[in-house]
């Protein structure tokens, strides 16, 4: 039996409250300048605080930071400067680490970084303004879903004694809200598994270019020979003119 003096019950308005407080970085919010690693912290910490859980939460740390960048999850900055670009990916970041593990975050990272980090045409910029676009509907959906799996909570455990009865159905929704969490990250876990591994792309990428050279030496080869038989039959045609 539950210590009520240790419980809160929460109600479905505090939920969407919470629902409604969560927000992302609006794309115009990124500045244009470059950030020292404070400046940058400090940016995220702010912008991102509806992600705390805590007051002493951190968002992102130096030290985490520092770590993405050393091992290649977060291009390095310039003169220990922090683009638009970077900021943006940290962003990303920030988010998928919450659900996948480091190496699949690198898998999805690395050629989104090496296409569209510095790219002159669409980057980094242009995609999050497409991926953070707010869907009209989205967030409506969303709260009802919670408001259905709330009031369905609600009616289990009808049986149980009034001091029981709160915890159980708390219970069922933390279940039921975990569980849709659980099929998520197994769809994206496979969705991953999709994906070569930073290695496995090192391996194609140097297979790729054994192709191409191949090809290329066999183009080279095939042109030679034409030109050779080329020559052969112009030769031939000066004999015969004789």
């Amino acid at each position: 039996m539950p210590d009520n003096k240790d419980y809160t019950p929460i109600t479905l308005d505090m939920l969407l409250d919470i629902l409604n407080e969560s927000n992302f970085i609006d794309v115009n919010e990124f500045p244009n300048i470059d950030l020292y690693m404070d400046q940058l912290t400090t940016f995220m910490d702010k912008n991102l605080e509806s992600g705390k859980r805590s007051d002493d939460d951190k968002i992102l740390t130096k030290t985490m930071i520092n770590n993405y960048a050393k091992n290649g999850l977060l291009p390095s900055p310039e003169k220990k400067q922090y683009s638009k670009a970077h900021l943006i990916s940290l962003t990303f970041i920030y988010y998928l680490k919450n659900i996948l593990s480091i190496n699949d975050i690198k898998k999805i990272m690395d050629p989104l970084h090496s296409r569209y980090f510095n790219a002159e045409g669409f980057n980094m910029e242009d995609i999050y303004r497409e991926v953070f676009t707010p869907e009209p509907d989205g967030m409506k959906i969303m709260k009802k879903d919670i408001e259905r799996q709330y009031k369905l909570s609600k009616t289990l455990f009808t049986d149980a004694s009034d001091e029981d009865k709160e915890f159980l159905q708390t219970f069922s929704f933390l279940c039921e809200l975990s569980y849709g969490i659980y099929i998520r990250k197994h769809l994206l876990e496979k969705i991953m598994d999709t994906f070569p591994s930073p290695e496995e792309r090192i391996r194609l990428a140097k297979e790729a270019k054994k192709l191409e050279k191949k090809a290329l030496e066999e183009q080279k080869k095939n042109e030679e020979a034409k030109k050779k038989a080329q020559a052969k039959k112009q030769e031939q045609a000066k004999k015969d003119n004789k």
